[in-house]
């Protein structure tokens, strides 16, 4: 095998629905208080996608945008890798959806299912391919439909998640930017933790199980507000040591968007201002797959990434599963 080639984050994207759901229209609809809801998570109000847009339309906006940014046609794309568990369907893959609809006809495509670390999971896969030569460019979406599987009359879930999607293009680094280094963890002990019990062969769908709810999200809250608040920390702490990088060294920290709370928990731990870390999950809520690339979108947008910059992507959530992406910035084209 020759020399592994370095991959690069070229393109970024990201799609949003223009239906918002605040914390006032929940007050409505379950027994909360924005207040209440604010406290708990940090988040003000979510979107929601239209009755008629599915995970596939969504993915095929944002990943549209990561091409534009990229400057990449669809046909130099050898991958397009989804990162979803709310999919358009059990089978095809969705992402054989996005292939065909973006045009992308040289390009292998797949789903992965990891949840709120699937984004992060899927640019390591992505990253992997371009280092061995297999392709040149890769096409990573993170997106989710959180909306059709959540419960409206269960208070401590539906208030928050939201819907979205995020893309990047991967492609070959030119210089010295690039992704240095990549972690990926999971404990499968807690895989009860967040969860969808019905509806695969474990509980097959039947009437009884659509009548007791077992389709909708269920969440073990303490559990995983426990494991969260540990494994940011420890993942960071891993990352930096073995690359000898000091926390005061990176420009900024772009975390799955759970709750301010962890992200607060690990401010405090390494004793740095929240700046340090880029938070939207005040306007967005928990879109899962789709919270770090929708961040690492806006935050490019917004002037908080430049050239040279060392930047982390740091995913977290059901499986129990963890993941963190070290980059150091390129040149990169941000337009809406």
């Amino acid at each position: 095998m020759g020399e592994l080639r370095q991959a690069n984050i070229i393109g970024t994207g990201c799609y949003l629905p223009e239906k918002k759901l605040t914390n006032a229209d929940l007050e409505k609809m379950v027994d909360t208080s924005d207040e209440w809801i604010i406290t708990r998570s940090g988040i003000k109000e979510r979107r929601i996608a239209a009755s008629d847009q599915k995970v596939s339309d969504m993915a095929v906006e944002a990943a549209k945008m990561a091409l534009k940014n990229a400057n990449i046609e669809p046909e130099k794309i050898g991958a397009v890798i989804l990162a979803s568990f709310t999919q358009d369907r059990l089978i095809s893959s969705t992402a054989c959806v996005i292939q065909q609809k973006l045009g992308c006809k040289n390009a292998a495509a797949f789903d992965i299912e990891v949840a709120c670390s699937g984004f992060v999971y899927g640019v390591t896969i992505g990253k992997n391919f371009i280092a061995t030569g297999m392709y040149d460019y890769v096409l990573v979406i993170g997106a989710d439909i959180l909306s059709r599987v959540i419960d409206f009359t269960d208070r401590t879930t539906c208030v928050l998640f939201g819907d979205g999607a995020g893309a990047v293009a991967l492609g070959p680094s030119t210089g010295s930017e690039g992704i240095f280094d990549t972690l990926l963890g999971a404990d499968g002990s807690g895989a009860e933790h967040i969860t969808i019990p019905a509806g695969g062969s474990a509980m097959p769908t039947t009437a009884q199980t659509v009548a007791d709810r077992m389709h909708y999200v269920k969440i073990n809250g303490k559990e995983v507000f426990k494991f969260s608040t540990k494994i940011v920390g420890d993942m960071i702490d891993q990352v930096l040591t073995r690359n000898n990088v000091k926390l005061a060294d990176v420009k900024l920290i772009i975390p799955h968007q759970a709750n301010i709370r962890i992200i607060e928990s690990a401010a405090k731990r390494f004793e740095c201002d929240m700046e340090k870390f880029y938070v939207n999950i005040d306007r967005y809520g928990n879109t899962v797959a789709a919270t770090i690339p929708i961040g690492l979108h806006e935050a490019l947008a917004e002037g908080r990434i430049k050239e040279g910059d060392i930047v982390l992507l740091a995913g977290f959530g059901g499986g129990l599963t963890w993941g963190l992406v070290a980059m150091r910035w390129g040149k990169t084209k941000v337009t809406a």
